[in-house]
């Protein structure tokens, strides 16, 4: 390798922290606890430096009635003792059906007792010492914990080294899945078993965690391992293995295990950017300021009169429903000259959490079939194009556009949703080439709720540009639309409700742009966020997102051509919507 192209820096958290700190530094990529990834996604906000997070975990260990019991035990034995369990993948929690786990706990029992811990450097070894004593101090008190709650303990006859950081390999039984040693990492040897009596209670107990890296399912029936590896929510599903890895395929996770993947075809974006956004221009300091507030009741107003026409008033989207602002508060859209067109809910803390319920409850959504998703975008499509004169109207009405401009970011918009119902059944997963014998699915998945805060320029066009392939990938949307010029998202109303769209799949809330987007970004439930507006705001939406650690897309203060395909259309856009599970399907006697 050429000088400098590969630099190796050796030290403590204080040399990591030195360097994300650093001037220069385009790319992050973090392997270690939830809690120091936390303060990494604090110190890279706003800087412009990609990030991908490779946190901790609560891996589930899923054992079916009809498994290899066998097999399963010598899987236990890798999952969790395989490096003293100081692994982020870490099969930590044993879920066993009921009819089986006397026989399963037996002969893990007997398993351990033949295991022999000592000096790691002796190929004869199977458990190592632990890597510090802080780490052997919190494995202890954590093991205390368990047996303070009530749960059963196993540990071999065979004593640990004295001399050395060593603990035992350990098992409990009789694990409540509320229990502190059933939810925390514990990243050490030592293994929860619960169990379950149907698939559907496997999965439940198997996503009782705020982690989400990776799951190991042990079943001879490959019908029942495919119908379960979907459903957890987990980055990376072995089936009938554990702890299996290569170049070719990606790892990473869900939840508080992080976002971004190392390996694979997807692993390969993390490293990389689009081209087009060196090119791309800052936004003027008048081009992102707030819209006039509630309490300028008289703006935009010549001699107080009220505007022309008919006094529409616009709600808000959730569920499927127009509904009223929790404060019934409005504040005044004006025209690009200063006129008052109409006004627009102004929506709250309490509006964002009503439309992210509904959103988690719109699970259908997801769980439709990407043909029906094609089949009622190509319907929303149809609907905007027919309501295309009035929507230029209220364009013009609304930027001053010119009726030409107008006719073109309408007719640009319904090609997006036609892009996009087209992408719903296309935009598929791959078969990553793996050495070994066995088929690794990389399966793109939807987020549960994705929000999405718009620009104000081309505020249809934006809007449509960012919400339809998010709603064609399966994904249930919060949108925020254009701050200034609103009363495009809310003429869509109509359009949604006449085109099948189901509620709960898209919901609206409108207002200050980064009011709202702060609430979205410090809320659990919400699993990623784009955010297209100020630099501040973008800094903030990455900074306010470590509470569970969502995903982010944002645009650094940097405005784009919404015309432009390669911009804001195209398979860009589906892979921000979806995150990629890998399950790892053996095959051969």
């Amino acid at each position: 390798l050429p000088a400098g192209v590969f630099n190796v820096v050796t030290g403590d958290g204080a040399t990591g922290a030195a360097l994300v700190a650093a001037d220069g530094i385009d790319k992050v990529a973090f392997t270690g606890s939830t809690e120091v990834g936390r303060l990494i996604r604090r110190a890279t906000a706003g800087r412009g430096v990609k990030l991908s997070l490779e946190l901790g975990g609560k891996s589930p260990f899923i054992v079916f009635e009809d498994a290899d019991i066998d097999s399963a035990v010598e899987g236990v034995v890798d999952a969790i003792w395989f490096n003293q369990g100081q692994v982020c993948c870490a099969g930590s929690r044993l879920l066993v059906q009921e009819s089986i786990a006397p026989r399963l706990e037996a002969k893990l029992i007997a398993r351990m007792e033949t295991l022999r811990e000592g000096p790691p450097l002796d190929k004869g070894i199977d458990i190592g010492a632990i890597i510090a004593p802080v780490q052997l101090s919190k494995i202890e008190r954590l093991v205390g914990i368990g047996r303070e709650e009530g749960a059963r303990c196993y540990q071999p006859s065979w004593a640990a080294p004295e001399e050395g950081w060593y603990y035992p390999p350990t098992l409990f039984t009789d694990v409540s899945p509320a229990a502190v040693i059933a939810q925390e990492e514990i990243f050490g040897p030592v293994i929860v078993s619960m169990t379950f009596r149907t698939p559907a209670e496997a999965v439940e107990l198997a996503n009782d965690t705020r982690y989400g890296l990776a799951a190991s399912v042990w079943t001879e029936n490959v019908n029942l391992a495919l119908d379960v590896a979907p459903k957890l929510k987990a980055g990376v599903v072995w089936v009938n293995c554990t702890n299996q890895f290569d170049a070719a395929a990606g790892f990473g996770g869900y939840r508080e295990s992080g976002f971004g993947r190392e390996g694979g075809r997807e692993g390969m974006f993390e490293y990389l950017r689009p081209t087009y956004e060196a090119a791309l221009e800052p936004y003027a300091p008048a081009e992102v300021v707030p819209p006039a507030p509630a309490a300028d009741v008289t703006a935009g107003l010549q001699d107080g009169a009220s505007p022309a026409g008919i006094d529409r008033t616009p709600k808000l989207y959730v569920g499927g429903k127009q509904k009223r602002p929790d404060g019934n508060y409005v504040y005044p859209v004006l025209s690009a000259a200063g006129v008052r067109v109409g006004d627009a809910p102004l929506g709250n803390r309490k509006d964002v959490r009503d439309a992210v319920e509904a959103a988690l409850k719109g699970s259908a959504w997801g769980k439709a079939t990407a043909h029906l998703r094609a089949q009622v975008l190509y319907y929303v499509a149809e609907n905007l194009g027919v309501r295309a004169p009035e929507f230029e109207e209220r364009l013009t009405s609304l930027t001053g556009a010119s009726r030409r401009a107008a006719a073109r970011e309408v007719a640009r918009s319904v090609e997006r949703l036609f892009a996009a119902a087209a992408y719903a059944d296309k935009y598929d997963g791959h078969v990553h080439p793996t050495p070994m014998r066995n088929v690794t699915l990389a399966m793109n998945e939807p987020y549960d709720v994705l929000a999405v805060v718009c620009p104000d320029e081309a505020p249809l066009l934006a809007f449509v540009s960012l919400v339809a392939p998010a709603l064609a990938m399966g994904n249930r949307v919060v949108a925020v639309p254009s701050a200034r010029w609103p009363l495009l998202a809310t003429d869509l109303y109509q359009v949604f409700d006449t085109s099948d769209v189901p509620g709960g799949a898209i919901n609206i809330v409108t207002g200050v742009r980064d009011e709202l987007a702060k609430v979205l970004a410090q809320h659990d439930a919400v699993e990623a966020m784009w955010y297209f507006g100020s630099a501040d705001g973008a800094a903030m939406v990455e900074r306010e997102s470590v509470g569970n650690l969502k995903a982010t897309w944002v645009n650094h203060g940097k405005k784009r051509d919404w015309h432009d395909d390669a911009q804001a259309g195209g398979r860009e856009l589906l892979r921000r919507a979806t995150r990629v599970k890998n399950v790892w399907v053996p095959y051969g006697e």
